[in-house]
This record gives structure tokens, C-alpha cells and sequence, in this order.
């Protein structure tokens, strides 16, 4: 099972708890459905640095049944692995995304959001075990529906340090009202 709160590390200081740090000043609030056109085009923000360790990654190997060696054989990734390191899962780097992108906006007024699927999916490069990496967002289009709105993101996964992102997705959802 994956932990609910994955660590992640502070430049310089202790592990802790991953929580979302974004406070009600850098968190782009937006007040009801009927604002999200204006945001259209925009960047929306940029999450916190979260930790993909191995536990992270042999966990996510447990749940999924990929035991590939590239991701869980520490030993063998020392000598074979560019870097010398294993590598996340591209999947567990997706599936990061709502945790990533839990702080970066909000709808205030709304009942419920729900993840609809995405429309293209790249993993552009490797996370190696023990990176930080963080999500942006960017809003591409709305489409109105029955009680709410079809919402299209462009998310990108960044690897501290790296020129690449990890991961490139548009990905849909539905706000209610």
C-alpha cells in the first residue's frame, strides 16, 4: 500500500510529511465555475516538491505487480542503470498527480471534482529513486456540462535538476457547481 503522505525532504533540513503547503495567498482560488474562462491559457501554479523514494516506488511495485528490475532491484540498477539508480514507474509518477496538484488551485463553490481521464500521456524522462519532482498546471479548455464543466489541463511533472520533464499529460475532469 502506498503511504498517504509521502516524505518529502527540505533543502538542508529533516524528512517530513508531505502536506501541501500552499496557503490561501499562493493558492489560486477561484471563486465559481463561472470564472474559470479567464484562466484560460494560464499557467495555474506549481506544487511543492514531493520525494519519490524507493519505498515509494516498491510499494507502488507491490500494488501494480511491475517488478521490473529497472524499478526494484537496487543492487543491479548500481551497475546497469544510467545513474545508477532505479527509476520510478511512469504510471507512479501519473498517478502523483493528484497529490501534486492538490495545492496549486481551487474552486471555491463547487461540490465535487471528479477525474474524467486524459486525453495524451508522455513520460518524457526517468525519475530516479530519491528525486523530487513537482507539478505545474496549465488550463487548456472548458467545455460546459450538465451541471458543471469538463475541465482540460496541461500537467508536467519536473525533475529537480533535470532540463526534461518527467511526465507531459492533458488530463480532463468535471467540476459540479
Amino acid at each position: 500500500m502506498i503511504p498517504r503522505r509521502a516524505p518529502l525532504a527540505k533543502p538542508g533540513g529533516a524528512w517530513q510529511e508531505f502536506r501541501p503547503s500552499k496557503t490561501e495567498e499562493t493558492m489560486l482560488e477561484i471563486e465559481t465555475i463561472a470564472d474559470l474562462p479567464k484562466h484560460i491559457g494560464q499557467k495555474l501554479g506549481s506544487s511543492d516538491w514531493l520525494v519519490v523514494d524507493q519505498t515509494m516506488i516498491d510499494q507502488f511495485a507491490e500494488a501494480t505487480g511491475d517488478h521490473q528490475w529497472i524499478h526494484v532491484d537496487v543492487e543491479r540498477a548500481k551497475k546497469e542503470m544510467p545513474g545508477g539508480k532505479t527509476i520510478a514507474h511512469g504510471y507512479l509518477t501519473l498517478s502523483l498527480l493528484p497529490k501534486l496538484n492538490h495545492g496549486i488551485w481551487k474552486v471555491k463553490q463547487r461540490s465535487r471534482g471528479v477525474n474524467y481521464g486524459s486525453n495524451k500521456v508522455r513520460f518524457t524522462a526517468p525519475v530516479p529513486a530519491g528525486s523530487r519532482i513537482r507539478g505545474h498546471l496549465t488550463l487548456k479548455a472548458l467545455e460546459p456540462i450538465q451541471g458543471g464543466a469538463r475541465v482540460t489541463m496541461e500537467a508536467t511533472v519536473e525533475v529537480e535538476g533535470s532540463d526534461r520533464p518527467a511526465l507531459v499529460a492533458e488530463t480532463l475532469s468535471l467540476v459540479y457547481e
